[in-house]
């Protein structure tokens, strides 16, 4: 009687016996167990403001990579969540390079009086937090297009560009 009781529960149920069934193609994306992984950090524009972004890689992205992301502009699904980018197409290339002790260089083909302040953030900003993920610690030098000298630029913590000579709050 005991060896009776789940079969009898089981069709009391309404639940028949079933053959098995193809699952379907297994899971994608998904990484090996002990596999580490690094967040690159790419700064859009959404509804409500400035916002982060989080791509996840197997290798540590640097500043020249999170900035090539950027300029891709924003997936699918970013887009789904009503990210954009203000960073227009520019005629060249935009070169970032991490230097010594928190310091991020910025070559724009541009110059940035012909860019949007939301627009010089999200370079200033995914480059810096591309070299440290306090992106409040890391100095952006810019150097414009066709201009001489460079200027220092800062991230807050929320990702607004502000001059690096300023006292920000």
């Amino acid at each position: 009687m005991p060896a009776l009781l789940p079969a009898l529960l089981l069709a009391g149920c309404g639940i028949s016996p079933t053959p098995p069934t193809t699952a379907g193609a297994p899971a994608s994306g998904a990484l090996q167990p002990g596999t580490r992984t690094h967040d690159a950090r790419l700064l859009f524009v959404g509804p409500t403001g400035l916002r982060y972004a989080a791509r996840t890689f197997t290798s540590p992205i640097g500043p020249q990579e999170a900035i090539d992301l950027l300029l891709k502009g924003p997936s699918q699904a970013e887009r789904r969540r009503g990210l954009t980018t203000l960073v227009p197409a520019m005629a060249g290339r935009v070169i970032a390079e991490a230097g010594q002790k928190g310091v991020v260089d910025l070559r724009l083909p541009t110059t940035v009086e012909r860019l949007d302040h939301a627009a010089v953030s999200q370079l200033v900003c995914t480059a810096a937090k591309a070299r440290d993920q306090d992106q409040t610690k890391v100095l952006v030098r810019v150097q414009e297009s066709q201009l001489d000298g460079t200027w220092g630029v800062r991230c807050d913590s929320v990702g607004n560009a502000y001059p690096a000579a300023a006292k920000h709050r």
